[in-house]
């Protein structure tokens, strides 16, 4: 029994951190991931140039992009950037604005717990918060009917501002509304927009205006053989999920042939084998072949004899994506294609696009798949074309789904702030305290949105405040361009609701596990193993001479 020999718990080289400065370091954490989307909210927010450990680049100021791309070690900033990859995930836009509500709703909890309010009580105030908010929310809310493409139009470009797209945004958002529309189906009363049935291929070249939107799909394949036919007019398709080759045996076999005859008698039957799989693809009707694996050059050469066009190595998700764009079947066994399970369109093409051959069918009736071929001057356009598109798609998708937008332009945020401010009032305790920081917390968004576009961000506020005031002017944000306030609905700047009460939950939530910990325990990183290691020792016959090898 010795004095006061400490109890060591835990492994040496553990790092430890306990109460407040564990909670505050998680927050600066947390506030600087926030701070480094920060300047890139709203119409006139800055991009980013993020460069790889392999040196690729990606220019973007899409919050999830960024935040994917920057490698963090810190474990309270890795849940930030959770909040990012769940709003993508949830609704596609808002990425930023989730993460920047983030970071203040910590800022300010961080002065109430130095006034010795415990963190527990700010995390019950946040979440009393959050759900007056979107009470408050679902008041602000007005419908939307998937009929109204000029509303559905606004919403794909408020989406779009401040992106790279420059004067393209109405063309783009014009493509986005009829792909979402052209994909709706209605499942159990419900409509539904899966924006997965949208294939977006991207082919560098020509000028962002040359983006399509395709009734059809567009698979970046060419035929498989030369003689093929170029393109097929009334195609009937088969989507074939097998390998037009020779069936390999399910355990490992070996033939041995000793007579010159039985070599070719060998080699005429794995010949009429295949000329089989062709007949029975002829016997359908079929004149177009989308395979998922492999094409035996044999068979190439059968196909192209029949005047059928095929294709090879086409994806799964794509081949998805015909079969409900064409109507037909993905089949497995020969034996089981018929006419019925053939897809259906009116062209199957070959076409040259910048370098490349792709694939076009086009013309499919009630296609519940469709295809935009996005076009740029460069791959880094084309890749943050596709980005900006994805967005718009899901923004959309979402208020088709729910019928139900806001206006924005920091409008939302400021309505709340101030309902949130009166409904403190009224709550009793200290949770009022936490629930008024919430309420300032929300502030940040009109006031980003200035500061981004070189306004006066305290003026910003206080001419929305005044207007909001007056209770006739909800809708009021911040134009970006003169600093004073503006009618959000008759500038069209409108945001699905769900784009809002996505942004408050995941903020909320991440905000309250942040400052709920009160210790960190980490763990001794292990040592990173040396340059060359775990390749193979050329002298040691790769075991690394390790004793007992008998070396």
């Amino acid at each position: 029994m010795m004095g006061n020999q400490p109890i060591i718990i835990l492994k040496e080289g553990t790092e430890r951190e306990k109460g407040k400065g564990a909670v505050f370091n998680n927050i600066a954490a947390a506030r600087a991931v926030a701070d480094a989307v920060k300047s890139t909210l709203g119409p006139r927010g800055m991009d980013k140039m993020l460069v790889d450990s392999l040196g690729d680049v990606t220019i973007t100021n899409d919050g999830v992009t960024i935040l994917k791309e920057i490698e963090i070690e810190h474990p309270a900033a890795k849940m930030i950037v959770e909040v990012a990859k769940t709003q993508d995930d949830e609704v596609g836009d808002g990425t930023t604005s989730a993460v920047v509500l983030a970071g203040e709703l910590l800022k300010m909890a961080e002065s109430l717990i130095e006034q010795e309010v415990h963190p527990t009580i700010v995390v019950n105030g946040y979440r009393m918060a959050a759900e007056e908010a979107i009470k408050r929310l679902r008041t602000i809310a007005f419908d939307v009917k998937k009929t109204d493409k000029a509303t559905l139009r606004s919403i794909a470009r408020t989406a779009m501002s401040g992106r790279s797209v420059g004067d393209s945004a109405d063309f783009l958002a014009e493509i986005a509304v009829d792909a979402v529309l052209s994909i709706l189906e209605e499942i159990a009363d419900k409509v539904h927009a899966d924006v997965d049935n949208i294939l977006v291929q991207k082919k560098h070249g020509g000028t962002i205006r040359e983006t399509a939107l395709i009734d059809g799909i567009v698979l970046d394949k060419e035929r498989v053989h030369p003689r093929m036919p170029k393109f097929v007019r009334d195609a009937k398709i088969a989507l074939i999920n097998r390998a037009l080759e020779v069936k390999k045996t399910e355990v490992s076999e070996e033939i041995r042939i000793r007579d010159p005859h039985q070599l070719q008698k060998f080699l005429e039957e794995e010949e009429r084998g295949l000329k089989t799989l062709v007949d029975q693809i002829k016997a359908s009707g079929a004149n177009v072949v989308l395979c998922q694996k492999g094409v035996d050059d044999l068979v190439q050469h059968y196909l192209a004899q029949a005047g059928i066009y095929a294709v090879r190595r086409v994806k799964e998700s794509d081949m998805k994506k015909l079969q409900k764009a064409t109507g037909g079947r993905i089949i497995t066994n020969l034996d089981d294609l018929t006419a019925k399970e053939l897809g259906k369109a009116e062209l199957v093409e070959e076409r040259k696009v910048g370098p490349d051959e792709l694939t076009f069918v086009t013309g499919c009736k009630n296609a519940r798949a469709v295809s935009i071929l996005v076009r740029g001057g460069t791959e880094h356009v084309v890749d943050e074309v596709e980005r900006i598109l994805h967005n718009a798609l899901r923004v959309v998708s979402a208020a088709v789904e729910d019928g139900k937008a806001v206006p924005g332009g920091g409008s939302a945020e400021i309505e709340l702030s101030l309902a949130l401010k009166d409904y403190a009032a009224n709550v009793g305790g200290r949770e009022q305290l936490a629930i008024e920081a919430f309420a300032n917390a929300l502030d940040v968004i009109p006031r980003t949105l200035g500061e981004n576009a070189g306004l006066d961000p305290i003026n910003v506020l206080i001419k929305l405040r005044s207007e909001h005031g007056k209770k006739t002017g909800k809708a009021t944000g911040v134009n970006i361009l003169t600093g004073e306030p503006q009618d959000m609905l008759k500038a069209n700047i409108i945001e699905p609701l769900r784009v809002k009460t996505q942004a408050i939950e995941s903020a909320t939530e991440v905000a309250g596990m942040i400052l709920r910990i009160d210790d960190v325990i980490a763990s001794r990183k292990s040592p990173t193993p040396p340059p060359g290691a775990g390749g193979h020792d050329h002298d040691m016959g790769g075991m690394g001479g390790m004793p007992g090898m008998g070396m």
